[in-house]
């Protein structure tokens, strides 16, 4: 499985964060371009990542981000 950098799950979770925003009010142009700019950042990062290994998967790198922002494996104590 690909194992996405640091920064890569930060702007992840930028714009999963922009999108709930986003969302939580009705549609507006100038309301939902934060969430369209952190979506692009990170679909940038995305291929640049995985440019750098010749081997990887933008997909799997992206659903590999993706999995770690959406469903954080419990802290256990």
């Amino acid at each position: 499985m690909a194992k996405p950098s640091d920064e890569l799950i930060e702007l992840c979770r930028a714009a999963v964060e922009a999108e709930r925003v986003a969302t939580s009010e009705p549609y507006t142009q100038e309301g939902w371009a934060a969430w369209m700019k952190a979506a692009e950042t990170f679909q940038a990062a995305v291929t640049v990542e995985a440019a750098q290994e010749p081997k990887q998967s933008r997909l799997g790198l992206e659903q590999a981000a993706k999995k770690v922002v959406l469903y954080p494996e419990p802290v256990s104590e």
